[in-house]
């Protein structure tokens, strides 16, 4: 392999091997927080989640399709607020942990919940944060980011035509207490349970996602204004009616 084969010494120096797994306790005083908080910024709280009584699984998955293209039509706050909730929301909490709706390695949930809202009833354009403990979003910017948030998606303008686009970054640093290097392999497919999650409850309410993982990174991160270090964007959505 050649030095500059990144991916390909990622992938073999993250493997684990029979009798030569990393050893030591884990240092609990040195813990990462499980949250994200804003705590000065103004907050939007979302309508409550529908639990039960959703379209069957199974009709989901056969029409579950990605969407490039949407109508001049916003979304409602209900359904942005179901969106985020199947997405990330907390679903069980036990000894004070929140257990989510996507499964993360070790339950430690390295990512974070970002929406550029372009057109959603009763919600302010804007750039928000999911607060997933309260179920409420944090407004971080407020005015009009499609074009900005579609260049950083490698100049993708559809981006720009969706109503909501889900943005994720990772906080790297609350694997990595576990799992060390390896941690960047569990990240990566924390973010893709998440954005699963997203595409069929799309689906079960009418509406239409694609997932885009091409993107200029340092742009998103600017965005967001989060480092591209210890927080660095990994994956987006957007979301729209079909």
């Amino acid at each position: 392999m050649k030095k500059d084969d990144v991916g390909d010494i990622f992938q073999q120096k993250t493997k684990y091997h029979r009798g030569n797994l990393p050893s030591g306790g884990l240092d609990w005083t040195a813990k990462p927080e499980t949250y994200k908080r804003y705590p000065a910024v103004p907050r939007t709280p979302l309508s409550p989640p529908q639990a039960e009584n959703g379209t069957p699984i199974w009709d989901v998955l056969r029409q579950r399709r990605s969407q490039r293209r949407f109508q001049n039509a916003p979304l409602q706050e209900s359904e942005l607020s179901q969106l985020l909730w199947a997405s990330q929301g907390i679903t069980q909490t036990r000894q004070n942990h929140g257990f989510r709706t996507a499964p993360s390695a070790g339950a430690l949930y390295p990512v974070e919940t970002y929406v550029v809202v372009n057109a959603v009833e009763g919600v302010e354009p804007g750039i928000y944060h999911y607060a997933i403990e309260n179920h409420e979003l944090e407004q971080l910017k407020t005015g009009d980011f499609g074009n900005k948030i579609a260049q950083a998606a490698l100049d993708q303008g559809m981006v720009a035509q969706g109503n909501v686009v889900f943005v994720w970054t990772a906080v790297f640093g609350r694997s990595k207490w576990k799992y060390k290097q390896r941690a960047y392999r569990y990240v990566y497919l924390d973010a893709g349970h998440i954005a699963a999650n997203l595409a069929l409850a799309a689906v079960a309410l009418g509406l239409g996602s694609c997932q885009i993982a091409a993107l200029y990174d340092e742009e998103a991160n600017a965005l967001l204004e989060v480092d591209g270090i210890e927080e660095s964007t990994i994956y987006m959505t957007i979301v729209g009616r079909p």
